[in-house]
């Protein structure tokens, strides 16, 4: 039995947890699955698996060889229909981030069509405002929205989020509405870290030759979109925020839209992913669904 062979036995025993259920399937001797299995943690050094008379589980080892075999497995199943005409040929695993607010807002509605067009696909969607390790966590791309900073990986930039100021009514009645940057010192930031234990640089604005920071009080320090967003409904201070994911607010009176001759420069959105000389045809077709889904909502990229 080659090496290919005895990674699709294995992946199949770890999803069906059960040798006898495997071997039932596939059609062949419940020994042949045991040594298939076994032959692989010879070669390999590491027992993939925990048996018992009653179930079959993933060790550590097993659970990341299993990730790894599940994307291998995968790209074999697309080169054989690599030259199939048309992409409803397209399968395997994708395994994608992205921030919980684009995730809600913008992907999630359409992706039954999405799904609908490539049933083969099975993805894996992570919506959340951390910085993911893409290589050691296996994604196979993740948007990022604002400055990249050093990155050893392959960026596509997709345009740029406009942004808008916005407090509460009730926050402005109590606090009175800002004219001037002035006027900021008598008010509170409710200021976005994705860390917690610091805080933002302050109120970001435009001087003339590029874009500085105005340090800013605030009481409140949180670490995702929708705490942000409902801090400022709540009138515990005032925001810098995408337009795309407020604007509805602010045309119903909710949110205020104040200082819009001071704005935060525009955020830019970017697809990243890992330099792979020859990028499956399934993470190519996503990210060009990405791009076109987001598209209405960007400012151009430069």
């Amino acid at each position: 039995m080659n090496r290919l062979e005895a990674m699709q036995i294995f992946v199949r025993v770890a999803d069906l947890t059960s040798f006898t259920r495997t071997a039932d399937i596939l059609g062949i001797p419940k020994a042949s699955v045991s040594n298939a299995v076994q032959q692989l943690e010879g070669s390999l050094g590491t027992r993939l698996l925990h048996r018992t008379t009653r179930k079959v589980e993933l060790t550590q080892d097993g659970r990341a060889f299993y990730e790894r075999c599940k994307d291998l497995l995968d790209d074999m199943d697309e080169l054989q229909a690599m030259f199939q005409q048309g992409t409803q040929s397209l399968r395997g695993r994708l395994r994608v981030d992205m921030p919980s607010a684009v995730t809600r807002t913008f992907i999630i509605p359409r992706l039954p069509q999405f799904l609908q067009a490539h049933p083969q696909l099975e993805l894996e969607l992570s919506g959340t405002d951390r910085r993911v390790d893409l290589v050691r966590e296996g994604f196979d791309c993740v948007l990022r929205v604002g400055a990249l900073g050093d990155t050893n990986l392959i960026a596509r930039p997709l345009g740029r989020f406009r942004m808008l100021n916005c407090a509460s009514p009730a926050y402005l009645r109590s606090h009175g509405t800002p004219q001037t940057l002035d006027d900021l010192a008598s008010h509170q930031l409710i200021h976005y870290s994705p860390t917690l234990g610091a805080k933002s640089a302050g109120w970001e604005y435009p001087d003339g030759a590029g874009y500085s920071d105005l340090p800013m009080s605030g009481v409140l320090t949180v670490n995702n979109t929708e705490a942000y967003e409902a801090a400022c409904l709540a009138g515990l201070g005032m925001i810098q925020v995408p337009a795309v994911g407020v604007q509805h607010l602010v045309a119903q009176g909710v949110l205020v839209d104040v200082l819009p001759q001071f704005r935060a420069e525009p955020m830019p959105v970017s697809l990243l992913y890992a330099n792979r000389r020859n990028l499956p045809k399934r993470v190519q077709v996503f990210m060009n669904w990405i791009a076109e889904t987001l598209a209405p909502h960007l400012d151009d990229a430069a």
